[in-house]
């Protein structure tokens, strides 16, 4: 895990999502607090702060979410505001982190304190639970039961 380096921000050139050919797929958030958001990615989810602020990239295990405060239209979306997402109960996009093990993940983040919305559920084909980021953005934990899609 990168440890903030408090004089400049660190970047990690090496896990910049920057395809050589072809697409990747990364994920912005809009967060209130970048510093609190960095933390909870990288030191509950385990992943990589690639950079830390401005925006902040954390690379999570084979895919990168981009965090950074909304903000007002610019050059290349203009009349477009990126608008800090409303807690509650409706949402229209989360994030599915797909597990090897949710038992354990669900036992170990807990630990560090995230907070889920219930415990693992079996739903036959999967097991599967809800937490929410310090912002209240919905993450998906599952873990396939079995090969056959449903």
């Amino acid at each position: 895990m990168n440890t903030p380096v408090p004089h400049a921000p660190a970047i990690d050139l090496d896990n910049l999502p920057a395809p050589r050919a072809g697409i990747l797929v990364t994920h912005f958030i809009a967060v209130r607090d970048v510093a609190r958001s960095r933390a909870f990615y990288a030191e509950i989810l385990g992943g990589l702060v690639v950079v830390e602020a401005n925006p902040c990239i954390v690379k999570l295990a084979n895919s990168w979410l981009i965090m950074n405060p909304g903000g007002g239209p610019t050059p290349d979306k203009p009349g477009v505001s990126v608008v800090d997402h409303e807690a509650g109960d409706t949402v229209s996009s989360f994030l599915n982190l797909r597990v090897a093990d949710i038992h354990e993940c669900y036992a170990r983040w807990s630990a560090k304190g995230a907070e889920f919305l219930t415990a693992p559920i079996d739903r036959g084909s999967e097991i599967r639970c809800y937490m929410r980021d310090p912002d209240g953005h919905l993450i998906e934990v599952g873990q396939s039961t079995s090969t056959s899609a449903s």
